[in-house]
């Protein structure tokens, strides 16, 4: 069982309150106001090989109200501050869009210009506020797109609402659907597995289901349809944080892998959250090219390679958290040189239960990549 998590909300209105007082204190004795952030420019973006995962470096920036370049963009992370306060107050939680629409409005009658005219201003100004207070935006009450499922033995306790404690393995065809913040007013139980299967589509956590997979193997089975959110990111780091080996099985071609290593070593875009999303323990499954050796029917279901995958592939061949493995330096000069990718659906080619024995014969003889 999980400890019981931590109040984040709770720490972060505190933290929001002692920036606010951080500000008036010294507008109060006629200094500049300002606050010191992170920088999240690609310059500053490590791989800490110790750690396994990317993350921000020591570069810091002030931001400061009395600079003509600094303050507009000093003025609306203030007050967008100061509506997540609220939000955090009222115990309501909207997306970044919703914050957008509560902060687009006229300045005043004599001035003739919005706060935030577009998305895209207030964005990047939200992410700020992240670094600076070292918190998620999950606990700010700002919710992520949700996406994913999962189904396995164990329990969801949800405060939301009437605190519905669920059971995973009671979930049907549908599967649970992962929300955007699965650390606040959620708690995780009874988990009864030997290991977490991610799987990248929808469609084969769909067949894997039916199967019943996860009850014949004793795992809880989780889908992020594609590119991982944060919350089946998080929800991945929280599953390895009690101890279960993670699987990933997705597509053998550069965008498949490239999924797999956004959940392993985390992503540049959120380099500053790389601690609490990466799973460096993760191991891939497939689908590799090498499987084109081990199972001969797949030589008949291969894709051509785009010009795009072919560059794509050798950009990753320049990445440090993926050359230092030889099994994937080799893979991905295998695409080049052979020009051919495969879907993990090609794996239902000799009959639709192959997969299953895809996924076992991988696990049990150690034939997964780190």
């Amino acid at each position: 069982m999980e400890k019981k998590p931590e109040p984040d909300q709770k720490k972060v209105k505190v933290k929001l309150e002692d920036f606010g007082k951080g500000i008036t204190t010294e507008i109060k004795a006629v200094k500049n106001p300002s606050f010191k952030v992170t920088t999240r420019t690609r310059s500053n973006i490590i791989y800490d090989k110790k750690a396994g995962f990317l993350r921000l470096g020591g570069n810091t920036e002030d931001h400061s109200f009395i600079n003509i370049s600094q303050s507009k963009r000093f003025m609306q992370t203030v007050a967008i501050a100061a509506k997540c306060h609220s939000f955090l107050e009222q115990n309501l939680h909207t997306s970044i869009r919703g914050l957008f629409y509560q902060l687009k409005y006229s300045l005043g009658d004599e001035i003739d210009e919005n706060l935030f005219n577009e998305q895209t201003e207030s964005n990047p100004l939200i992410e700020d506020l992240e670094v600076a207070l070292s918190a998620r935006r999950e606990s700010l009450n700002l919710n992520a797109n949700r996406k994913g499922v999962l189904v396995g033995n164990m329990r969801v306790i949800d405060k939301f609402g009437d605190g519905a404690e669920i059971d995973m393995s009671k979930m049907g065809r549908s599967g649970w659907s992962i929300p955007s913040d699965v650390d606040n007013d959620i708690e995780f139980t009874d988990i009864k597995a030997k290991y977490v299967l991610v799987v990248e589509k929808d469609a084969l956590w769909v067949r894997l289901n039916e199967d019943g997979f996860w009850k014949k193997e004793n795992c809880i089975l989780m889908s992020t349809i594609g590119q991982a959110a944060r919350g089946a990111r998080r929800m991945i780091r929280k599953f390895a944080d009690m101890g279960l080996p993670i699987y990933v099985f997705n597509d053998g071609d550069v965008w498949g892998w490239y999924i797999y290593w956004t959940i392993k070593t985390g992503s540049m875009n959120l380099a500053y959250i790389g601690r609490d999303i990466a799973t460096p323990e993760a191991r891939f499954l497939g689908v590799t090219i090498s499987d084109l050796e081990r199972y001969d029917f797949l030589k008949s279901m291969t894709m051509k390679a785009t010009e795009f995958d072919l560059k794509r592939a050798q950009e990753m061949l320049n990445y440090p958290w993926i050359n230092q493995h030889k099994e994937w330096v080799d893979e991905l000069k295998l695409v080049i040189k052979t020009k051919l990718k495969l879907e993990q659906d090609s794996l239902q080619g000799p009959r639709l239960t192959f997969v299953d024995d895809y996924i076992k014969e991988k696990i049990n003889g150690k034939l997964y990549l780190p």
